[in-house]
This record gives structure tokens, C-alpha cells and sequence, in this order.
């Protein structure tokens, strides 16, 4: 049982509860950081006890929240703003917020700062909300802030599912028809930056790890993975009518700044360049990587296919 204490940003998020029940499952001691809005329910029923509250944009709340005693040893942040899931989000949470979260962090001494990045947003110039993560990273080296960058690639299991429902009728919903790219399941990201918070050596700190399977995946590999595991024909289907993503997605983008968000990231990935260039040190740190089908096989016990 571990004594140490992680303060979770995002606790209330589908990925935050993960890594929240990751970090109970390697006996840390949780604390989440949550909103005075936020729902708790979820968290309590995981056994978390200890909360402090805070608002990104809002720096006197992340002072007295991170000064808390006793200090956490650590900090792991999902909270994503430009979703917009919760009222005031926006990319400058992103941006300025998470840039007010390392000054907290750093000011409170807090050891080391588990970042949830994206996979190549360095190189996303165009797509905001991968790119601010690259910006995150960089405050957080002029900070000399201990600091590791999760970059993880797409999820098989979004926080609203709806590969569960495809697979169900028989199909795959492709999100990026005909494209290979990085792929992760949240519970292996959830499990890793909870290693990360708490089990790496010091010295493998200020390091950028990509975060995904063994291999680079697309929608037909992926159904044919699930035909194999499931013993039954599972086609890959675009997730969204190609008028929609082409034409409607632009047009309403024009009005909204995460919907323009999404179509930049939609050419981006498109562009083939969503996927992991050093798959090895994901290996050095955390172990194998899972292939397609063992993820897949997971992901269907998980939901309970079979």
C-alpha cells in the first residue's frame, strides 16, 4: 500500500475516473480536485474521500487547493476545456489554465506533474487543442516543473461510446474512414500515468512518452480484430455521413470554436501523421505494448460483448 498522495485535475471526466480507480488500485492515496459544481457521486462511490476545490482560471483557488496539507506528491491533469462539457470551458482553459495549474504546482512543490497530451502535438500547428498541449509541455520545461507528457493517441472508447453500440449491430464506426493512426484504450493511459505518479524513478522524469499499441491501427483492422474475437462478421462503417463532416461540420465551425476545433483536427489527422515515432520508451517504462487484439479482446470483456 502506497502512502503517496495524488491530486487528480479532471477527476469528474470518463478518463479522470479511470485514472482515479488506477491510483486507488495501486494504493495511492486520492485526492481530486473538482469544481464547486461539480457532481461528486461518482468519485465517492470509488472510495474517494478527500477533495479540494478549484477552477483552472482561477489562480487563488489552485494556490490554496495545491497547498493543502499534507502536500500531494503528485499531479496528474485530464481536464480538457475545449470540449466545453462543462459551462465557461474553452480553449483558453487549455491554455491559460493549465499554465496557472503548473504555477500552482511549482509554487506548492509538488514533485512531479503527470500531463495528459496528445500524440505528435508539436506538430499540430492548425489543430488548437492538440497543439495547446505541446504549449503545456513547453511551460512546463521553462518552469523546470518535474514534469512526464503522457501523448496518447485516439481512444477505442470515447467518453460517450458509441463503438459498443456499432459493435453490437454489427459493425465498426470508423471516426477517420481509411486512415492509420495511434490508438489507446483509456484504461491502459489511466494505468500508466498512475505508474507515472507514483512508481517511476525520479531520473526517467522530464520525458515525453507516447502513449498506444504496438501497432498503428485503422477501421478495418480494428473490425476484423473484433470478427476474430466476437466469432461473428463485424463490418467498418463511417461513424458520420461524409456530407456531415465535410460540409455541416465546416459550416457550423464557422459559429463555434470547439466545432472548428474538431474539422481542423479531422484534416489534420488525415495527413497520416497521428501515430506514435518512438513506441520503445513507452515499452522502457511501462512494459509491453498491448496489440490490437489484446486491447480489443479487453475492451470487449470490458463491455461485456462476450
Amino acid at each position: 500500500m502506497s502512502d503517496k498522495i495524488v491530486t487528480v485535475v479532471g477527476a469528474t471526466g470518463s478518463l479522470g475516473l479511470k485514472i482515479v480507480k488506477a491510483l486507488l488500485d495501486q494504493g495511492a492515496l486520492v485526492r481530486a480536485m473538482v469544481r464547486t459544481t461539480s457532481n461528486r457521486s461518482a468519485l465517492e462511490a470509488l472510495g474517494v474521500k478527500d477533495f479540494v476545490v478549484a477552477d483552472l482560471m482561477d489562480k487563488a483557488s489552485l494556490k490554496e487547493a495545491l497547498m493543502t496539507n499534507p502536500r500531494s506528491d503528485a499531479i496528474i491533469a485530464s481536464a480538457a476545456g475545449y470540449t466545453g462539457h462543462t459551462a465557461g470551458d474553452s480553449s483558453l482553459t487549455d491554455r491559460e489554465g493549465y499554465k496557472n495549474l503548473v504555477d500552482a504546482v511549482k509554487d506548492a512543490g509538488i514533485a512531479r506533474f503527470i500531463l495528459i497530451s496528445v500524440l505528435e502535438c508539436d506538430k499540430a500547428t492548425s489543430v488548437p487543442h492538440f497543439y495547446n498541449k505541446h504549449l503545456v509541455e513547453k511551460y512546463l520545461q521553462e518552469k523546470e516543473q518535474p514534469y512526464i507528457s503522457m501523448r496518447a493517441g485516439g481512444f477505442i472508447d470515447q467518453s460517450k461510446d458509441i463503438v459498443h453500440e456499432g459493435i453490437k449491430k454489427g459493425y465498426f464506426p470508423e471516426f477517420f474512414p481509411g486512415i492509420t493512426l495511434g490508438m489507446v484504450y483509456s484504461k491502459d493511459l489511466a494505468r500508466y500515468s498512475a505508474e507515472a505518479a507514483l512508481r517511476l524513478p525520479v531520473d526517467r522524469l522530464n520525458t515525453i512518452v507516447d502513449i498506444g499499441w504496438s501497432t498503428p491501427a485503422n477501421g478495418a483492422l480494428l473490425a476484423a480484430s473484433f470478427s476474430k474475437i466476437l466469432g461473428r462478421p463485424i463490418e467498418p462503417k463511417p461513424a458520420f455521413p461524409s456530407f456531415a463532416v465535410n460540409v455541416i461540420m465546416p459550416f457550423l465551425g464557422i459559429f463555434k470554436e470547439n466545432i472548428r476545433d474538431m474539422v481542423s483536427m479531422i484534416r489534420w489527422v488525415k495527413k497520416g501523421m497521428y501515430t506514435s515515432k518512438n513506441p520503445q520508451l513507452q515499452k522502457e517504462l511501462f512494459g509491453e505494448l498491448p496489440s490490437i487484439d489484446e486491447a480489443v479482446l479487453r475492451y470487449c470483456q470490458d463491455k461485456k460483448l462476450i
